[in-house]
């Protein structure tokens, strides 16, 4: 791969707080290395000074008092307050603001309970308009982590405000959020605002060392591919209850809607393919894939995704993710060298390894080490140190455009498993697909608009058959997500469907399999 055809991050992007911003990790080093050379001289992959590594230590610097603001008091944002909390000394929590008063009192008591910060009755909001009220209300900083959805318009109203903001990932769950957020990125850089993202593995200190080693040390050689991959347990889901509108539903639920969440590929899964990016520098110019939904209980998105992401040198890496029980799990990124290979999981050991490529170790992050050389150990909290550090010692820091890239990645993914078809950067950049609702308020949606999406063509009926009401019928049932095919079989979920095809076939309806012979490969046929 020559040099002509490698692109940074930092090249991508068409602007950048980061660049010339550097340090060091203020920590001893927690390596254990056999060999970096067995192939000749390692060469950077990049330069030092285009690169930015943050300081991870145990607490942020002392300085300035900070008063945060709370946007989203679920669990995540609960925790994300905490996390603050946690990250320095002089800073506390002063406001909070959600759309349903019971997150908004959780959230009050949790805080008073963990950490004896007593948030006034006034600077508790409730509403679609509460990270106004919050933004306004006198805070330095914010902590945003609404449902993904709001997360881009939550983020300018406070860079119009001069309010630095940590986002929770992912950022923007369509293209429309994807620029408002690059573009608010750019404002916020030219006003000097720190805005740090919740992509917790740049915070990491084993995946930090792990980006010296391969990209400042060059110990894999030039990446020529990867793996990425989130393979867990289904998530939560709330069962709507009596009183809810469609809108409240959707919003407690959000994990499991694409408008909201922008499925688990872009909620989730960002994270692995974050590291590709980060790791390689390379630019992802289309996506083919596909996915399914299987076994998820609620909601209108997929529960499995499998992508082959395409850069613009050619180098291809594979994303795999699935929210099922009873699955085989793997939360890890491997990546492809010419001299080596990296990888985060460590065979199962948690560890991320640098192997040559006989499959001899020639370094390994070193978890105990660690653990003895710093009591905070939390990337969750790390995020946070890292955010208040760079406002106390005004160093410019802008996470969101290069996590908006990453979130775009997916996004494609996702929309290529959606429709069936490749999807471009170029495509997926200018689309007009927008989630956000004509109304935000908690009534009735067109929830027509929230169905699982079906990639491709459905099973045409056979041009045989005259009647056309039986076509009809047949092409309703065939387009059913609850029908699916197998080899030399068809099979139908539910059983009203099921019968009611199996009679439409016997009526002399099409057959999926064409003629009368393969009519008993429609499964119950002699049932019927």
């Amino acid at each position: 791969m020559s040099e002509k055809n490698k692109i940074s991050r930092r090249e991508f992007l068409s602007y950048s707080a980061m660049a010339g911003a550097i340090g060091a990790l203020g920590v001893t080093p927690l390596l254990s290395a056999c060999s970096d050379d067995k192939g000749g001289k390692n060469a950077a992959l990049r330069d030092a000074g285009s690169v930015y590594i943050p300081e991870l230590p145990d607490k942020a610097v002392d300085g300035k008092p900070l008063k945060a603001g709370l946007i989203g008091c679920g669990g995540r944002g609960t925790g994300a307050a905490q996390d603050f909390l946690n990250a320095a000394d002089n800073v506390t929590v002063v406001a909070l603001g959600d759309v349903f008063p019971d997150r908004v009192e959780n959230a009050r008591k949790e805080l008073k309970e963990k950490h004896n910060i007593e948030i006034a009755a006034e600077n508790c909001f409730v509403g679609f308009d509460a990270y106004q009220k919050v933004i306004d209300s006198g805070v330095d900083v914010v902590i945003i982590a609404t449902p993904p959805l709001f997360r881009p318009t939550h983020f300018k109203y406070a860079t119009e405000k001069g309010v630095h903001s940590f986002l929770e990932k992912p950022i923007a769950v369509d293209p429309e959020g994807y620029r408002m957020i690059m573009a608010t990125a750019k404002q916020a850089n030219a006003k000097g605002l720190c805005v740090v993202t919740g992509t917790q593995r740049h915070h990491q200190r084993a995946h930090v060392e792990s980006f010296k080693k391969i990209v400042l040390d060059g110990m894999i050689g030039e990446i020529t591919g990867g793996n990425v991959y989130w393979n867990q347990s289904m998530l939560w889901y709330k069962t709507r209850q009596p009183g809810w509108s469609d809108m409240e539903w959707m919003i407690r639920d959000w994990v499991n809607w694409k408008a909201m969440s922008g499925d688990h590929i872009v909620e989730q899964h960002v994270h692995n393919i974050d590291v590709f990016l980060w790791f390689s520098g390379y630019k992802p110019v289309s996506a083919t894939g596909f996915g399914s939904r299987q076994r998820r209980i609620t909601g209108d998105q997929y529960d499995n995704f499998s992508i082959d992401f395409v850069c613009d040198n050619g180098v291809h890496f594979h994303s795999m993710s699935r929210q099922i029980d009873g699955c085989s799990n793997n939360v890890s990124e491997f990546l492809q060298g010419t001299k080596g290979t990296w990888e985060s999981g460590g065979g199962g050991s948690g560890a991320c390894v640098i192997k040559d490529l006989a499959g001899n170790v020639l370094w390994q992050y070193d978890l105990e080490a660690e653990k003895a050389a710093h009591q905070q150990n939390n990337p969750y909290v790390l995020e946070h140190v890292n955010w208040i550090s760079c406002i106390r010692q005004g160093t410019p820091i802008m996470q969101a455009e290069e996590t908006a890239v990453s979130n775009l990645a997916a996004i494609m993914g996702r929309e290529s498993a959606y429709t069936g078809k490749t999807v471009t950067w170029d495509e997926i950049s200018a689309a007009s697909l927008n989630y956000m609702p004509e109304k935000l308020e908690l009534g009735p949606m067109d929830m027509g608009k929230y169905t699982v999406p079906v990639p491709g063509e459905a099973k045409k009926a056979y041009p045989e058959t005259k009647d056309k009401s039986l076509v009809d019928e047949f092409n309703r049932l065939m387009s059913s997500p609850r029908c699916r095919f197998v080899p030399e079989l068809v099979e139908v979920g539910d059983p009203r469907d099921r019968r009611r095809l199996l009679k439409l076939i016997k009526r002399g309806g099409p057959n999926p399999y064409g003629d009368e012979s393969d009519r008993r490969n429609v499964a119950g046929y002699n049932d019927a």
